[in-house]
């Protein structure tokens, strides 16, 4: 199981949407308009059929404080949220082995940082070096379906070798 947590509003449900209609489709083609989203109250399970079923559990943001108690059901990890959270998660133990996707979600927003503007605002290099989990990142953009190909061929290399 993949573990998809961030902050209200970043984008989650979304983007299991669009990953979920992706997969459908054999990783290829139009996703056509981003379809409607409510905020995820609670927890959603979505499953992803791409070469292997793969489900993804999203945590609603309001849930953070609770987080921790789904951290030993994942496999993989996939992150839209603040540093503070990032710092967080990367320091629980019971993620100790788990492979980490932080998603820069939104690149689509005329007010977008680079990738590399994030990553030096917030040392991710720095944090990258000292983790213990083995850590991708991704620009997306959920609602343009800009880097979906990419997140959905990290899952499936999760799931393939982890399972």
């Amino acid at each position: 199981m993949c573990l998809l947590l961030g902050a209200a509003g970043v984008g989650k449900t979304l983007l299991v949407k669009r990953l979920q209609k992706l997969s459908s489709q054999g990783g290829q083609g139009d996703l056509g308009e981003p379809p409607p989203t409510r905020p995820t109250v609670g927890t959603d399970l979505t499953d992803i059929v791409a070469q292997r079923r793969i489900t993804i559990r999203e945590l609603g943001g309001c849930m953070s404080p609770i987080w921790s108690s789904y951290y030993g059901t994942c496999r993989s990890l996939m992150l839209s949220a603040s540093c503070m959270h990032l710092l967080g998660l990367l320091s629980a133990e019971q993620l100790s082995e788990v492979s980490v996707l932080i998603l820069f979600n939104k690149i689509d927003q005329p007010c977008y940082m680079s990738l590399e503007e994030i990553k030096s605002l917030i040392r991710l290099p720095d944090i990258i070096a000292c983790a213990k989990q083995n850590i991708t990142t991704a620009e997306i953009s959920a609602k343009k379906g800009t880097g979906l190909t990419g997140v959905l061929h990290w899952l499936q290399e999760q799931q393939r070798t982890s399972g």
